[in-house]
């Protein structure tokens, strides 16, 4: 089975398919849990560490460095590596399918109210 790390080449197996018959989206917790591990470990670890993180850095304690400016940079770089990463994923996706990926859930049901009494 397809698991869409890479672009696949002709003569790949299709991805994973539902008892339907129909492809399942690719899962991707694995990506955004490690992410949001490494965004939860600048945000609140530098700040624990502060006081230990005592070196100057380009004429700047390191810890002022890292809240001021180096925790932005990695945020950014978070971001920027999510996009990318699921850019590849879908053009992989298309590329094996032929069409984009399903939503997530499927369409919710059109809520139908009550005729008014009025």
């Amino acid at each position: 089975m397809a698991d869409f790390r890479d672009v696949p080449q002709h003569g790949d197996p299709v991805g994973s398919m539902s008892p339907t018959g129909a492809p399942q989206r690719p899962r991707v917790w694995p990506l955004t849990l490690s992410l949001l591990a490494l965004w939860a470990s600048v945000t609140f670890g530098v700040a624990w560490f502060a006081r230990d993180l005592s070196f100057d850095f380009f004429g700047w304690p390191f810890s002022f460095w890292v809240g001021a400016q180096g925790g932005l940079i990695v945020y950014c770089l978070i971001v920027w590596y999510y996009a990318r990463t699921m850019n590849r994923r879908e053009a992989a996706w298309v590329a094996v399918h032929g069409a984009a990926p399903p939503p997530v859930a499927p369409p919710a049901e059109p809520v139908r109210s009550r005729p008014s009494e009025f």
